[in-house]
């Protein structure tokens, strides 16, 4: 079965179709958007063994020619480099502005391949094919796209939305455990910014979701439903959108701080990330005791890293953790924002906080390595 979830954004709405065998019927999902039957791919070379012929013959069924590019799997690859690599070969495709570029991967492939389709020809329009759980709740949806720097995470990027977004659930049985898991933590990050409900429904059945199509079906849904609404009501992250980034602020210093490499995912940065901002949190007096501990014992259940202990290597002392917090993109007039609450599903933006108070959360993060 196939559900839709619409992102509501006037002449720029899309729908967001949730179900398995979707890959199988790409044709027929992408067809009516096409103005010449022929779309250009570009995915990472993990996904093109698994899935890319199923692709192919998905948009073959509807007479749709594909030519596809596959670049190195990894965050690394969100990078200048692969971004000139990807246009340049939409280009020597001859890719016009009317045609279609299909992003067909986890989150890497999405940020970057619709990043290259939003500076292509000044913005060629982009289909979302999502293929890790992390992206299918999360980074296909919304229209943010980019690359890193050595700065900071994602601070290279611009607003462009899909025209179409086909999460294809059946793929997920094919994902490592961690690949699953890093993905679990933005759709526990739902839960923990707005809606408590969601969080105990978790709790009871995210440790089944792998196994249970039917869970993660409604898994994947509620994430999107959250997301959309939330994109819908402020597009640009003006305001509220800011509660999506709930872990981030110290999940992305981790990632800079571990080089974008596979000694931490961009999921498990959220996942760790969660459990510091409700740490702070209580230690701000925000919220009891027990939320922080709820939250931690719930990712420990599903297998998950929690810790700055469970991340290998060395790590900056928290001076410079605070410096690549600094960073970040949520930083505004200097002062870094933070996604804070006061209890499960009741997050909220705060500003202007002791700089001391983060240090000291961190300096026991650290000390518990």
């Amino acid at each position: 079965m196939v559900e839709e979830v619409g992102v509501a954004l006037g002449a720029r709405s899309y729908a967001v179709r949730i179900g398995p065998g979707l890959i199988a019927r790409a044709g027929a999902e992408i067809a009516p958007l096409l103005t010449r039957k022929r779309v250009a791919v570009i995915t990472d070379e993990t996904v093109a063994g698994l899935h890319l012929d199923a692709l192919r013959a998905g948009l073959a069924a509807e007479g749709i020619a594909m030519s596809s590019l596959a670049l190195p799997p990894g965050e690394g690859t969100k990078c200048w480099a692969e971004v000139e690599r990807s246009v340049e070969w939409l280009l020597a495709e001859k890719v016009e502005r009317r045609d279609v570029v299909v992003a067909f991967g986890g989150g890497v492939i999405g940020d970057l391949a619709g990043f290259a389709a939003a500076i292509l020809r000044r913005g060629v329009r982009f289909v979302q094919i999502p293929t890790s759980l992390l992206a299918q709740v999360d980074s296909s949806v919304g229209g943010k796209t980019g690359i890193n720097s050595p700065a900071g995470k994602n601070l290279i990027g611009a607003f462009h939305q899909p025209t179409l977004v086909l999460a294809d659930i059946g793929v997920l049985e094919t994902l490592a455990p961690r690949d699953f898991l890093a993905g679990y933590g933005e759709v526990v990050k739902y839960g923990l910014l707005g809606d408590a409900g969601f969080f105990d429904w978790l709790e009871a059945n995210g440790p089944s979701l792998a196994a249970d199509p039917a869970r993660r079906l409604r898994a994947v849904r509620r994430s999107v439903e959250m997301k959309a609404g939330i994109v819908a009501r402020d597009e640009t992250e003006q305001g509220e959108r800011a509660l999506l980034n709930l872990g981030h602020t110290f999940g992305h210093a981790l990632e800079a701080a571990t080089g974008y490499s596979a000694r931490l995912l961009h999921g498990e940065g959220v996942a760790i990330g969660c459990a510091l901002a409700f740490e702070l949190s209580q230690r701000l007096g925000l919220c009891s005791q027990e939320a922080p501990s709820r939250v931690r014992a719930h990712l420990r259940a599903m297998g998950m890293k929690v810790d700055l202990a469970d991340i290998p290597g060395d790590l900056p002392d928290a001076d410079g953790l605070l410096a690549l917090m600094a960073q970040d993109k949520k930083v505004v007039d200097g002062r870094l924002r933070f996604i804070l609450a006061r209890g499960i599903g009741e997050a909220f933006v705060a500003e202007d906080l002791d700089p001391a108070t983060v240090k000291a959360v961190l300096d026991d993060a650290l000390r518990g390595r």
